[in-house]
């Protein structure tokens, strides 16, 4: 453990503070955290924690769910220029119209969304929780934004109803082709190819399980198999190779490593916890409006 990871460590003592990481964050970050999950299981934790200083090392939009899910409380973005294009791409605007043309249907939100998005929104979600909740709407239809890969794997597992999607997407998944899939598979014979439903359908298509990323790791951990072909963020196959014993992973394709999510450095903990850096602000009534949303997602798992 270097110098840098014991003064955090120290710090989160002494601030009484709790540091939540992304699977995607570089791994000693990961090594200092309390709780390193996905999307869904940081917030879930960020719900429930009593600490009065919560550390969120990943993207603004996992940040403000925490600031949204404990308003009382002090939220830290350790790298203030960690964006999110998906999260970008669709604006309030964007949801009321497609609100308009489909009067009908119940907006889905993707997590991966900014804060005033959520407010116009009915229910969250996230990659690992998606088909579930689509499953517990009343309504028949749903419009889904904004990623429309996701989108579209949730509508293939919940046929009964119509959906409508945006067409956002994760620059970063969805660049993964299926000449890809063929390449890895051809490298990595006896590799199973294992991929997020962020990437696109050829993809998905082409892969021999799809989840997100708790159960990408999960999978590896239960399976027989030794070796498999990951398609996720990077940060992920170098969790499986260094913390799962006996098994290997390699990367799908050398696009998936997502520039924001790297952005975090050991540093920028460090400074976090030392000067209560960056902290997260957000108006009461966008809290309260995207409160719905989070809760919702939260209280259908």
């Amino acid at each position: 453990m270097t110098d840098i990871q014991k003064k955090i460590i120290k710090l989160k003592e002494d601030k009484n503070a709790i540091v939540l990481a992304h699977y995607y964050q570089t791994m000693d970050i990961q090594e200092v955290a309390d709780f390193v999950g996905d999307s869904f299981e940081l917030a879930k934790i960020a719900q429930n924690t009593e600490k009065p200083i919560i550390v969120l090392c990943g993207v603004r939009f996992m940040a403000e769910s925490a600031k949204i899910l404990n308003p009382e409380k002090t939220v830290l973005l350790p790298a203030s220029n960690a964006g999110c294009l998906m999260a970008d791409m669709i604006t309030p605007s964007d949801v009321i119209k497609l609100k308009k043309e489909h009067p009908k249907a119940a907006v889905m939100c993707y997590v991966n969304s900014t804060a005033e998005t959520k407010t116009y929104c009915d229910i969250c979600c996230t990659s690992s929780s998606a088909v579930k909740i689509a499953k517990s709407l009343k309504e028949e239809e749903i419009i889904f934004i904004p990623d429309r890969n996701l989108g579209s794997y949730v509508a293939e597992q919940v046929p009964e109803k119509k959906f409508y999607f945006y067409r956002g997407f994760c620059p970063i998944h969805n660049i993964v082709s299926a000449d890809e899939v063929v390449e890895a598979r051809q490298k990595y014979v006896d590799a199973p190819v294992v991929v997020h439903p962020e990437c696109n359908k050829a993809v998905r298509d082409a892969a021999d399980f799809i989840g997100s990323t708790s159960a990408i790791i999960k999978y590896v951990e239960n399976s027989d198999k030794k070796e498999f072909i990951i398609g996720t963020e990077i940060g992920v196959v170098e969790r499986i190779n260094q913390l799962i014993p006996g098994k290997k992973a390699y990367l799908l394709s050398n696009h998936l490593s997502c520039i924001n999510m790297k952005k975090t450095k050991i540093t920028d903990v460090l400074n976090a916890l030392e000067n209560l850096e960056e902290v997260i602000e957000l108006d009461k009534d966008t809290m309260d409006k995207a409160r719905i949303t989070l809760e919702r997602m939260v209280s259908v798992n």
